[in-house]
């Protein structure tokens, strides 16, 4: 299943341009990571795929065909393609776990014993199953964070959208948070994530498309993208921590911790080796 975006320019209401000509294509790769500066139009961007806002120019692509924006086209669209946003208080709306989960399938008329199976097996793919029953003033930060994407994932889609998904966690919520996107990509399907955690969109992305302005200005794998110093460091941006350590100190370009540790080295910023 095939989603792009083709030269899209959008402009809001006070005339003021966020995107302009952007092309990016999500299907060929199963995590893609679209990074930049705050306002360079990441947010505009993901709300434009999901069909929230109709862009000026060019088109949202799903299958080589143009998005439409009927009711009932875009009612298909979000079935398949679901947006978890950075606050989870801005997609819950009931007072308890299950029934917030199950809102867009009751919208859909899924019969209720379809509904229980479905719900049960977002929960299980966020292991949240001990949340089901839990009245939602009650759940942690992080625990919202997991009910907000069941959400998503009970809608069983090919794509996830993911706004930074990391934000506000604690090292043990940012770890859950990893495997999951890993465990969803690992199933077949794509994850679509924007952070400002360089060292989080390195270490998961299998590509990289890196925003300035409104433009892409780079894309590719990030092994190529991150090692251009200068050009990160112009629009804002750091290299990831093991990036820096292969330029400066010569070490192998890791893509994560685990790849350092096989080797023999458990250094970590702010530490001397111990290689």
């Amino acid at each position: 299943m095939t989603l792009s975006v083709q030269a899209v320019d959008f402009v809001y209401d006070d005339g003021s341009q966020v995107l302009n000509r952007v092309s990016m294509n999500f299907a060929d790769h199963g995590v893609v990571g679209v990074v930049g500066a705050n306002g360079c139009g990441k947010s505009t961007l993901f709300k434009i795929l999901l069909g929230l806002y109709r862009p000026c120019h060019g088109e949202v692509l799903w299958q080589e065909k143009a998005l439409a924006y009927s009711k009932k086209s875009l009612i298909e669209h979000r079935q398949r393609v679901t947006l978890v946003f950075q606050e989870p208080d801005q997609q819950i709306f009931y007072t308890d776990v299950f029934d917030d989960i199950a809102f867009s399938l009751r919208n859909l008329g899924i019969d209720e014993s379809e509904i229980t199976r479905r719900v049960g097996h977002a929960l299980s793919l966020v292991d949240g199953q001990s949340l089901v029953s839990k009245p939602v003033q009650y759940l942690s930060y992080g625990q919202k964070k997991r009910v907000a994407i069941a959400g998503a994932l009970v809608l069983d889609s090919q794509y996830l959208l993911l706004d930074e998904p990391t934000a506000g966690l604690d090292p043990v919520g940012t770890r859950q948070m990893k495997s999951l996107i890993r465990s969803f990509a690992s199933l077949g399907k794509h994850v679509v994530m924007s952070s400002h955690d360089i060292n989080l969109i390195y270490e998961l992305c299998d590509y990289v498309y890196v925003m300035s302005g409104g433009e892409v200005v780079s894309a590719g794998k990030p092994e190529s993208v991150f090692l251009d110093k200068t050009s990160i460091e112009n629009i804002g941006l750091e290299q990831p921590w093991l990036v820096r350590m292969h330029q400066e100190l010569g070490m192998p370009l890791f893509r994560n911790e685990q790849e350092m540790k096989d080797w023999g080295i458990s250094w970590m910023p702010g530490q001397k080796s111990t290689a």
